[in-house]
């Protein structure tokens, strides 16, 4: 199951810059995910993370993440979110980074389901780069209408 970037945004609520999932190539209902982000050096962090060695911040792996993640929920649960709904990322844990991630980098992101109680949905999940561990994090999210 292949979603290119417009069915990503149906998905998302994020737009440029902060649209972090480019295509998603896998996914298996209420187990797993994989989405991919290419990391191109036009994005805005780079003018400033760091100028000189451009480096994908961290923060964004993680956010890239949780947005694989609201895709898997969506997908699983409902199949498509209503007009304001949204998945909120509450928690991460374990969170560890094995290497940095530089532009011209495809960063591969697997989500996978762990647990799902009271409406809080718990994903193990990791970003790699060629093959290579680069980030592992534990992420918690739950379902949200948005305030209108």
């Amino acid at each position: 199951m292949d979603m290119n970037i417009n069915e990503v945004k149906n998905f998302l609520p994020h737009r440029y810059p902060f649209l972090l999932i480019d295509r998603v190539i896998s996914f298996e209902s209420g187990k797993n995910l994989t989405a991919i982000k290419n990391v191109s050096f036009n994005e805005p962090q780079f003018t400033g993370h760091f100028p000189d060695q451009p480096i994908m911040p961290g923060v964004l792996i993680i956010e890239a993440m949780a947005q694989a993640t609201g895709i898997l929920a969506f997908k699983s649960e409902v199949g498509r979110p209503e007009i304001g709904q949204i998945y909120m990322l509450v928690g991460v844990n374990n969170v560890r980074f094995k290497r940095i991630v530089e532009p011209g980098d495809q960063l591969e992101i697997y989500a996978e389901v762990v647990t799902v109680k009271r409406g809080i949905w718990k994903f193990s999940c990791t970003a790699k780069v060629d093959g290579a561990l680069v980030t592992s994090a534990e992420i918690l999210c739950t379902q949200k209408k948005a305030d209108n």
